[in-house]
């Protein structure tokens, strides 16, 4: 609880420098690939990811087999602020290994809580209006492009009787974890997305790792995204490929699919997962906080002092006559 605090204050001291509304139209879903995006759902928001999935596990040199079901379910709530969410993930799995001598598991293999905090957005303080009259204006290349929106991720693993955990190795209760996110929005309609984390921190199951996905929107209902994770490990080390595809139904509701893969065999990893996004928003309000530094908020206020000094100046003009 300590530690939670101490994060929540550290977030808030960060909010010196404000942004626009986190909140889009549309819902801002971290399915079906396993980053991290960088933009907050919004204050007030929730939203809730979960999904379904077959995997199967092979060890060559165990000789052994693992075949199962995996459900994960992530939680995220726009908290204070709209740069500020904070967000619960957990994957459940139920599988049997076999066959020096079958073996059924099942337990929390990952349970995680957190916050995620955006620290710099480059297109907040600019009018970046779409021209009425060129579509090739809209879509000429932009060297802004390349500057990405940046967040940072910290958060805590628990332990919750772990069976999948090796029972020599030291884990603890509670190990932190922490997570560098950028995100870059191309004008072609391409989207990458960038983590790099250190994750169970000061165990023996600690690793360095990053996930890189890109994701192509189709048209406004269908996209598709590749995906490559890679983790470094002294207990476990990984380049799992992940694709797929989701399908938006509505503003707030989206489903999807993906397979993933990797290309080793101590052990052999496939995957193939379906879910879905659900966001609540009945209670959101469109907020734009100002921080008078940009270029837009100073404008803004110039109008405004503007428009004050007219209305003195027509008050004393009445005084006058009167």
């Amino acid at each position: 609880t300590i530690m939670f605090t101490k994060i929540i204050n550290f977030f808030m001291l960060m909010s010196i420098s404000f942004s626009y509304s986190q909140y889009t139209d549309q819902i801002n879903s971290n399915r079906p690939g396993e980053s991290m995006g960088a933009f907050a759902v919004g204050k007030t928001i929730i939203q809730v990811e979960s999904g379904i999935g077959y995997l199967k596990e092979k060890h060559s040199l165990l000789n052994t087999d693992a075949k199962g079901f995996t459900g994960d379910l992530a939680l995220r709530y726009g908290l204070f602020m709209e740069q500020l969410e904070v967000i619960g993930n957990f994957s459940y799995q139920i599988d049997t290994t076999t066959p020096i001598a079958e073996s059924k598991r099942n337990g929390f293999k990952n349970s995680t809580l957190g916050f995620k905090y955006m620290i710099y957005d480059p297109f907040y303080d600019k009018e970046d209006k779409p021209n009425l009259y060129s579509w090739k204006a809209n879509h000429k290349f932009k060297w802004s492009q390349f500057i990405p929106v940046v967040s940072a991720y910290v958060g805590a693993n628990f332990n919750l009787n772990n069976p999948y955990l090796s029972p020599n190795a030291v884990v603890g209760k509670v190990s932190p974890k922490a997570m560098l996110i950028t995100q870059n929005i191309f004008t072609s309609g391409l989207v990458l997305v960038t983590n790099v984390f250190y994750d169970r921190i000061s165990t023996d199951y600690q690793s360095l790792g990053y996930v890189v996905t890109l994701t192509k929107g189709f048209n406004d209902k269908w996209s598709g995204f590749v995906e490559n994770k890679g983790i470094k490990g002294d207990y476990y080390s990984d380049g799992i490929f992940t694709i797929g595809a989701a399908h938006l139904f509505d503003k707030s509701f989206q489903v999807d699919a993906s397979i993933s893969a990797n290309f080793k065999n101590t052990p052999s990893v496939a995957y193939a997962n379906i879910g879905f996004s659900w966001r609540y928003d009945a209670k959101y309000q469109e907020v734009k906080i100002f921080s008078g530094k940009s270029k837009l908020d100073k404008k803004m206020i110039k109008n405004k002092e503007k428009v004050n000094k007219k209305n003195a100046k027509r008050l004393d003009e009445l005084d006058e006559k009167k």
